[in-house]
């Protein structure tokens, strides 16, 4: 069909009907010898722009404006900001895995006989040590793996044995802290006491004959189980709360290692977790079963700072608090409920900044990255939980445990150095992520 022929259709068509079309489109059913040279003449004297009508091509498609931002509009979505990732005003380390947001199953350790109560990682070796109901803590090197008894899917699967079994607690162990170097390791039992270990090496012959000097001493003061334990690296100090209803400090070496004695008097009830503040080591936080959370000057044994929520609820056991964890470099505690719920508090003013109901049962557990951009908390609902601590979203949940007499998670750690987390569960099992 000749050019003309096909402008005069076009024309008679009329320009409401379709949008002009320039002739270098029509020149296309043309042989490609000519069609270069056209090409090149287009060039030459600039070929004029489709133009389309406004809204017609989307409305031939779709139909009317509001049919289509029915369909493709963002809705609720268009009202929410993103934030940029690259805001942030941390100096993030050269290995990123410890950023990845999706953790994966790797291990299961399962030479507990009865519930995992405490773990805790060695700050630079793949190491991890576990205290149990069974009255023993274990030492797990998590680079020697054996293959697995039960074979996963058909597929071989490794398995990691314990290298050392830690034996002095009476009665189930509650609390485990590391000291900073790695080379001391101190658990709190039922049975009052702390119990101070030197740590075996992270190569040790699982078949050795018995070490005595990992034994290294006791600390007796406490007259009742002993449920939460706190290291500082700064002046090597321990922290310790008990069902006793005291909080103390101890410097281990020393001759009367008990240093200082808080909350004599029971005056905010019975503590449940300490921590050392991480922004002002001079500081540390503990929390109570009435759900009070105290700040309090180490040197002076004074309180300094009441963090109150804002809810006060009459009920005793829905103000119980499980942990609480003080933020690494800024100075924020974060405390995890009875009630469901992880509250945030501003350490200067002693005033809640955030709340949220974070799981279906109890909060049991706490732990914030060493770089304090996630936070990640467990539950007796059997599911730990990752949080962005900027947006307090949710970035990844995982379920870990079963339960066990309506109890499931005791604990969950980040790794110091390395891309490693774990989860302690009442099912006796401790699950390391990677």
């Amino acid at each position: 069909v000749n050019r003309t022929k096909l402008h005069d259709m076009i024309a008679d068509l009329g320009d409401d009907e379709i949008p002009h079309i320039p002739s270098g489109i029509i020149n296309q059913s043309r042989s490609p010898s000519s069609r270069m040279t056209d090409h090149e003449g287009a060039r030459a004297e600039e070929a004029e722009p489709i133009t389309f009508p406004s809204g017609g091509g989307k409305s031939f498609i779709m139909g009317s404006d509001d049919v289509l931002l029915s369909v493709l509009g963002l809705g609720d979505l268009a009202d929410l900001t993103v934030t940029n990732d690259a805001d942030y005003s941390y100096d993030l380390p050269a290995n990123k895995d410890a950023f990845r947001k999706t953790w994966n199953p790797k291990y299961t350790l399962r030479s507990h006989f009865d519930g995992v109560r405490a773990l805790a990682f060695h700050p630079v070796e793949p190491v991890l040590v576990t205290a149990s109901e069974d009255h023993t803590l274990k030492l797990w090197n998590l680079q020697k793996t054996v293959p697995a008894k039960k074979q996963v899917y058909g597929s071989a699967s490794l398995d990691v044995e314990p290298i050392y079994t830690f034996r002095a607690h009476i009665g189930p162990v509650l609390s485990l802290a590391i000291s900073s170097n790695g080379e001391q390791c101190f658990s709190g039992g039922i049975d009052a006491t702390i119990q101070w270990w030197n740590m075996p090496s992270p190569n040790v012959d699982p078949y050795d004959t018995y070490e005595p000097n990992v034994l290294a001493g006791t600390l007796i003061a406490h007259t009742d189980a002993v449920w939460g334990l706190a290291y500082s690296g700064v002046k090597n100090h321990l922290l310790s709360c008990s069902a006793d209803g005291t909080i103390r400090l101890w410097n281990p070496p020393e001759k009367n290692p008990c240093i200082c004695t808080y909350n004599g008097e029971k005056e905010h009830g019975i503590p449940t977790s300490v921590d050392f503040i991480g922004c002002d080591p001079a500081h540390m936080v503990a929390s109570f079963n009435t759900g009070s959370t105290v700040i309090y000057d180490l040197e002076t044994s004074q309180s300094v700072v009441m963090l109150s929520s804002q809810i006060e609820s009459g009920v005793q056991s829905n103000n119980h608090i499980n942990k609480v964890v003080s933020h690494p470099t800024l100075p924020v505690t974060i405390t995890a409920h009875e009630d469901r719920h992880i509250k945030f508090f501003d350490n200067k003013t002693g005033k809640m900044i955030h709340s949220m109901v974070a799981h279906l049962d109890a909060v049991t557990s706490l732990a914030v990255d060493p770089n304090g951009i996630y936070l990640m908390s467990g539950s007796h609902d059997c599911s730990i939980r990752l949080w962005n601590l900027d947006s307090k979203t949710c970035v990844q949940e995982i379920t870990a445990h079963r339960k066990k007499l309506d109890e499931s998670i005791y604990d969950v750690a980040f790794h110091p150095s390395k891309a490693y987390i774990a989860s302690a569960g009442a099912d006796a099992l401790a699950k390391v992520f990677v």
